[in-house]
């Protein structure tokens, strides 16, 4: 073949297959989605409200179902953005009611597929490209008032997308020391002093003396927002009492070189990735249980060492 030819091939193969490639992009060439709203850039996931809690597997239809999706927050109006590139179609009718927020759209490309709904994409049909604008979150509070608005992000195979939600996590153990704030209202994580129920320091006594506190207690008021104090994968639920009271629940963190229990407290879903600083859940009603105590969440460290260094100038140890 003369040389000419050749060159002429070559060239034409390597514009058919950077077409190809840009239409069908490499399957999971990014194992984290975009930020899909304005205002959340790290896909932050709604919490519990009185309509029910936005992380994967909650209950819906009062407990005879389960959430087959994650609900990112997204304020009524914000812009909304592809969460990876591929192939749009619809519309998506999720309420089919015609109400003010039924409307959604499909992706489908990048090795994912996804469904995101109450939003209105700026059309229904052809290629989009991933951080590319894709619409707008409709107006939920007039169909929910005061739920926190969100976008239903629901997975075609109703697999969970909560890990691909979560932003990258540099993954360098114990670069940060000290923990984030665990607990809106006390910023310090300053630890529970001594009531008539008990100290909250590491070692404590308990059970008349015959045992020892294994963990910290810091305060936390009932019904106040509960954060990630680091970087890690959640798992539980963790049940501390086993006699299923009002504060019996909790979930573990294992991430950037620490393991942790967090006690007392609802979290907002038992599994995925969470991100330091993230909302994590609520404090549980510790008054209904221990009237009179200091309410406070049990932090307890997986291999029962002391976690108070961990915690950042707390107070109320002993001394």
């Amino acid at each position: 073949m003369p040389a000419l030819s050749l060159v002429a091939l070559v060239s034409l193969v390597s514009t058919v297959f950077a077409k190809q490639l840009d239409t069908h992009p490499p399957q999971q060439q990014h194992r984290h989605w975009a930020p899909i709203c304005s205002g959340n850039p790290t896909n932050k996931i709604r919490g519990c409200d009185r309509y029910g809690c936005g992380s994967f597997g909650a209950d819906r239809h009062s407990g005879k179902g389960k959430h087959a999706g994650v609900d990112v927050i997204c304020s009524d109006g914000a812009t909304v953005y592809a969460p990876f590139s591929g192939q749009l179609s619809g519309p998506i009718r999720f309420f089919h009611n015609g109400n003010a927020i039924d409307d959604g759209v499909q992706i489908r490309g990048s090795g994912y597929c996804v469904k995101l709904v109450c939003i209105h994409p700026i059309r229904y049909n052809g290629h989009i490209q991933r951080g590319q604008q894709l619409g707008r979150m409709l107006p939920m509070q007039k169909v929910f008032p005061g739920i926190i608005s969100h976008i239903h992000v629901e997975n075609c195979d109703h697999s969970d997308p909560t890990d691909l939600l979560t932003p990258v996590v540099p993954p360098f153990p114990q670069q940060d020391r000290h923990w984030a704030t665990l607990c809106s209202g006390n910023p310090t994580n300053e630890i529970r002093g001594c009531d008539k129920y008990g100290c909250g320091y590491y070692g404590a006594p308990r059970h008349n003396g015959k045992g020892k506190h294994t963990g910290v207690d810091v305060i936390c008021s009932d019904g106040a927002t509960v954060y990630a104090p680091f970087s890690g994968q959640l798992s539980g639920p963790i049940k501390f009492f086993h006699n299923g009271n009002s504060i019996d629940d909790g979930v573990q963190i294992r991430g950037s070189g620490f393991c942790v229990k967090l006690l007392c407290i609802h979290p907002i879903r038992y599994n995925g990735r969470i991100s330091k600083g993230q909302i994590l859940g609520r404090m549980l009603p510790m008054q209904r249980v221990f009237p009179g105590i200091t309410s406070h969440i049990h932090v307890e460290n997986c291999d029962r060492s002391d976690p108070t260094s961990n915690l950042e100038r707390g107070k109320g140890q002993r001394e």
